[in-house]
């Protein structure tokens, strides 16, 4: 099971997580890691796109606070006794707070279990939209890189 942060506008309009720039990303990443997006579930744990509008139709992102973040657990927690993740990826420092609590930290904790009673393997990693937001090519190539090689050590069991 892999949870995001919220619905970007592509998804949002979509109505499915991930198909937009950072879902390209992570089904390379996936992909790389031999990994089928099919046998996975994928969610977020904001269920709504928080933005404000910007120039022409264009809807810019904006970070979920604790109350959203509070709302939609219900939601989240029904989510995962449902599907019963054998394995539990937080993508990146939004997805990591909700679940796991402020303390997880995406720089000193990815790519290596984490106490948890949501799945039995539990970590986190980068979420793929920051990944985008790289401007330096050679970083960007680094992090995708680092992204599926978190990926394929969940696959492994870490």
């Amino acid at each position: 099971m892999l949870v995001g942060e919220q619905p970007g506008d592509r998804e949002d309009r979509a109505g499915e997580p991930f198909v937009g720039p950072a879902g390209a990303v992570l089904e390379r990443a996936l992909e790389e890691a031999g990994l089928d997006r099919g046998d996975i579930y994928v969610t977020n744990a904001v269920k709504h796109f928080k933005w404000k509008a910007g120039r022409g139709k264009r809807r810019l992102h904006q970070r979920p606070n604790a109350e959203e973040l509070s709302a939609c657990r219900p939601w989240l927690e029904s989510e995962l006794a449902v599907v019963r993740p054998r394995a539990l990826v937080c993508l990146g420092a939004t997805a990591a707070h909700a679940l796991l609590g402020p303390s997880v930290r995406i720089g000193r904790d990815r790519g290596r279990p984490l106490e948890s009673e949501l799945a039995p393997l539990t970590t986190v990693t980068a979420h793929p939209a920051s990944i985008l937001r790289i401007p330096e090519d050679r970083e960007r190539r680094r992090a995708r890189a680092e992204l599926a090689t978190d990926l394929r050590r969940v696959r492994e069991g870490i």
